[in-house]
């Protein structure tokens, strides 16, 4: 089954609110307990530990609570080993358990005071006072004492038994005789029930995010999912030729600077499906005319009444056509090799003012019938550059071609090349009126031509990206009275 965009969001969504609401279940909650239980056996750690010095000396240290607060594994300094300051088998066993049962009233936990005596090796352990009452004691072995008498130390552990788990902390007290052990213990039931409670509010909570989050993450992925969808849409109808419609954007997220590119993307295609038709429409002419004209100059020809000027006459306008439509198909040529990557460049060290002065020779016959005048600048006298010279004459050609078509009779074209900047120029410069500000800018275009210019459209693109192939750049600068292209390549 294919998932689409909205049902992925969404799932992915709700498993990553589930796999969050599983850890704080699975880990938090157990990792919860154990501190609770640590902090209890802390707690009655300091209460044994408190209540061993009440139980010898009948009064309380000085600013000690039966129940400390928890401080992790550092119990009171005065804790933690047996003491024989005094010896608790001279109480009367009276005295013993009450002071057992004030301890336990006052701390509120279990207590227990248990003698521990060695047999042949092994420690034995008999109940001597306990604050609970006979029937309502816990059945407890008391492992912890027997820890506790074994090493002189105070400790705390937990005890299972079939009543339940009990946090119990033992200190030991010497005696003449032996060790007595003080034991405080309380049940953990409590602090189960406690992390059962969070464990369910953690459920119910969990439940209650998943169910919002499932909710808002489908309605986030459907809103998402339509704003694709709209893109979609956006791109059969330009699929399709339409190029009208642009795309509503309504933020400036990832999907809104996307709408933003694909509107841009939308008018480059109109303005090169445009330029495709105006393309169409000047190529057909263009070919047209001079088809048309070629056809009528032959059955001209075919006049054998004609005499030998009027058929020299029609002869020259044959090659102009001929010519014509050689350019044109030279142009179009270049034009499909360069978009295809194809075109073939043989770059070697070339003398650009030598190129430059062979290049401006062939227009002599041009200026000439266009009445204008070409002027050469050369500065240093010898430039060498690393070219396709084929190439880079194409370049100059279209450059000073198009100053002299596209400029009345009488203009001076100056054709300057030298070295500016660890770059060698070329620049070919007229005196006519000036390219259009809107013009200017989709100069380079392939197929663009002006409102009232001739021609395809193809070769100040070729040179532009001629030039871009050699590492150069071809560029332009027009104003009333001037205009200026030039091509730049590294020297």
């Amino acid at each position: 089954m294919k998932l689409s965009l909205l049902n992925k969001l969404a799932l992915v969504s709700f498993a990553v609110t589930l796999v969050a609401v599983g850890t704080l279940y699975m880990y938090v909650a157990p990792g919860l307990q154990t501190r609770l239980l640590d902090q209890k056996l802390s707690q009655l750690a300091h209460a044994a530990c408190s209540g061993s010095y009440y139980l010898r000396y009948g009064a309380r240290r000085s600013g000690t609570r039966w129940s400390a607060r928890h401080s992790g594994t550092r119990w009171h300094k005065h804790c933690g080993r047996a003491s024989t300051l005094r010896a608790i088998e001279s109480l009367p066993l009276a005295t013993i358990r009450s002071r057992v049962d004030t301890a336990a009233d006052s701390s509120g936990y279990r207590v227990s005071l248990l003698s521990a005596t060695r047999t042949r090796g092994r420690l034995k352990l008999s109940l001597q006072a306990d604050s609970s009452r006979p029937t309502a004691r816990q059945p407890l072995s008391f492992p912890v004492a027997a820890a506790a008498a074994s090493v002189g130390e105070l400790r705390a552990a937990i005890e299972s038994t079939k009543k339940g788990i009990f946090a119990e902390a033992a200190d030991p007290i010497r005696t003449r005789t032996g060790t007595d052990v003080i034991v405080f213990s309380a049940r953990t039931s409590g602090l189960a029930r406690s992390v059962a409670v969070v464990r369910h509010e953690i459920l119910v909570a969990g439940l209650i995010a998943l169910l919002v989050g499932l909710v808002g993450n489908y309605g986030v992925a459907r809103a998402l999912s339509q704003r694709v969808k709209r893109l979609e849409r956006a791109a059969e109808r330009i699929a399709a030729g339409e190029f009208e419609h642009p795309i509503r954007v309504d933020s400036t997220d990832e999907l809104g600077q996307l709408a933003i590119a694909f509107n841009a993307m939308q008018r480059q295609l109109a303005q090169l499906e445009l330029a495709r038709k105006k393309f169409i429409a000047t190529a057909s002419h263009e070919l047209r005319t001079p088809i048309f004209s070629l056809g009528g100059f032959v059955e001209l020809l075919e006049d054998e009444d004609l005499d030998p000027e009027t058929r020299r006459r029609f002869l020259d306008q044959l090659r102009e056509q001929i010519e014509r439509l050689r350019k044109l198909s030279v142009d179009l040529l270049d034009l499909s090799k360069l978009e295809s990557g194809s075109l073939e460049l043989r770059p070697e060290e070339v003398d650009l003012t030598e190129l430059t002065r062979s290049v401006l020779g062939e227009f002599e016959p041009t200026v000439a019938q266009h009445d204008s005048q070409l002027e050469l600048q050369l500065a240093p006298p010898s430039i060498t550059v690393t070219c396709d010279p084929v190439r880079v004459a194409q370049i100059m050609r279209i450059m000073i071609d198009n100053a002299i078509t596209h400029t009345r009779p009488g203009t001076t074209v100056v054709v300057s090349a030298g070295r500016e900047n660890g770059h060698a120029r070329v620049a070919v410069r007229d005196d006519g009126e000036g390219i259009d500000p809107l013009a200017l800018q989709r100069i380079f275009e392939p197929f663009y031509t002006g409102e009232n210019a001739q021609g395809s459209g193809l070769g100040l693109a070729i040179a532009s990206e001629l030039a871009e192939r050699m590492a150069g750049r071809l560029s332009v600068r027009s104003a009333p009275g001037a205009t200026t292209f030039t091509l730049d390549m590294p020297a």
